[in-house]
């Protein structure tokens, strides 16, 4: 209890760059736990039993609790302001979880779905943290202008993705099995959540946030958490659809890392470092379409069919060369869904109703990712060429909406 007539010192704020800089060492922190973790998914999975169904089925489940609850997140945060203590729950459950992993080899019978529910709470956890997180970003990224702080945010995340991987395949080479990897990785989760709560000492009360989160010159909307569909063109939903049929052709890493072992191409202690590589691929890539967007316009797009059709024809090859490069062709398109994408959903819609599409647009790539994991997984052991025919008739299908999307869009845009 603080003595009467004490005053209460405040730390000082830190300035606005060396605070994104935090945030983003928060994320990489973060990104080592669950992207170390998502990188030996699969083979794991196999090792308690699952088949590759089950693991299409459950790193399908996964990705889609990622986007979905993203849609009820994001308009809670706003309701109350909740950004800090939305933040921090989603952090934990992933520095909690993962670690927990290390347990279900000894467990018994009940292994593999303590696994499946601690990898499914996880990426629960990741749409809890991610509309909130990117609030309080955006609210200091106006000083120093959003695209840098974005674009910094995402170098620092995108090292953890890198570096996950490899710390996990250092310890499976080192230890022969993959569970005391799990363990490792409980001191990247600590050192994140020290360093979140350092971070949120040294921020500017975040109680106003909703209040200063978007753009300074915007007039203030009305916060509700009822999504408002009929709010957003036409052409935003065949770019949705479009893009969620590119999802559902676009395999989970966990039913490519399942392929990997289950032929025998590599180790299980190799995956990671072919995860890593794939999560290079897709900063790289994330770079050069945003860029490329910039300059020629959504055009850029057109290649998202047409790559992943690529994707399950080698990514479930025989030959690991052929495999490898269908991994670093995943990691381009998984680089693409995951930025410029998004760019042209904020040329698509109002400004106003902006985080009601971004939410609409995950619950799209939401019931598409286990759909896809199911497809791949069911087809993967007798019906292999019958998934690639399937998947490249889903991005004809997807090619045909983006071309109605643009176009549309281009007849939209004054001259």
């Amino acid at each position: 209890m603080t003595p009467p007539g004490t005053i209460r010192r405040t730390p000082p704020a830190w300035t606005p760059w060396r605070t994104v800089v935090a945030f983003g060492v928060v994320s990489l922190a973060g990104d080592m736990v669950y992207e170390g973790m998502r990188s030996v998914a699969g083979p794991f999975l196999a090792s308690l039993g699952a088949s590759a169904l089950a693991v299409g089925l459950i790193t399908g489940a996964g990705e889609a609790i990622a986007l979905v609850l993203r849609l009820f997140s994001g308009p809670y945060a706003d309701h109350g302001g909740r950004y800090w203590s939305l933040t921090i729950l989603g952090y934990a459950m992933t520095a909690i979880c993962v670690p927990l992993l290390a347990v279900t080899p000894f467990v018994g019978s009940i292994g593999l779905a303590l696994a499946a529910t601690l990898i499914l709470l996880e990426r629960a956890g990741k749409a809890i943290r991610s509309p909130s997180k990117s609030t309080l970003l955006a609210r200091v990224a106006v000083s120093v202008g959003r695209g840098r702080g974005f674009a910094v945010h995402k170098a620092l995340d995108q090292v953890g993705a890198f570096a996950g991987p490899l710390l996990v395949a250092g310890v499976i080479a080192l230890v022969g099995v993959t569970w005391p990897a799990f363990a490792v990785l409980a001191v990247p989760g600590a050192a994140c959540m020290v360093l979140l709560f350092s971070l949120k000492r040294h921020t500017d009360d975040p109680e106003n946030a909703h209040e200063v989160a978007s753009a300074p010159d915007a007039a203030p909307a009305p916060v509700s958490t009822i999504v408002e569909p009929r709010a957003l063109s036409v052409q935003f939903y065949a770019f949705a659809t479009s893009c969620a049929l590119g999802t559902l052709g676009l395999m989970t890493f966990g039913v490519i890392s399942f392929h990997l072992v289950d032929a025998g191409l590599v180790s299980t202690a190799v995956v990671p470092l072919i995860y890593a590589a794939a999560m290079a691929t897709e900063a790289v890539a994330a770079l050069v379409t945003g860029f490329a967007y910039d300059r020629w316009g959504a055009a850029v797009l057109y290649t998202l069919p047409v790559t992943i059709v690529a994707v399950p024809a080698l990514t479930l090859a025989h030959a690991l060369t052929v495999v490898l490069a269908g991994v670093l062709l995943w990691g381009a398109v998984t680089g693409v869904q995951d930025s410029t994408v998004k760019a042209l959903v904020a040329d698509l819609v109002p400004q106003r109703r902006l985080a009601t599409a971004y939410g609409v647009f995950a619950a799209f790539q939401g019931v598409a990712a286990p759909a896809g994991g199911v497809l791949a997984g069911g087809l993967y052991t007798e019906h292999r060429i019958l998934l690639v025919v399937l998947v490249g008739l889903l991005q004809l299908c997807s090619a045909v909406l983006l071309v109605l999307a643009l176009r549309r869009h281009h007849q939209d845009v004054p001259a």
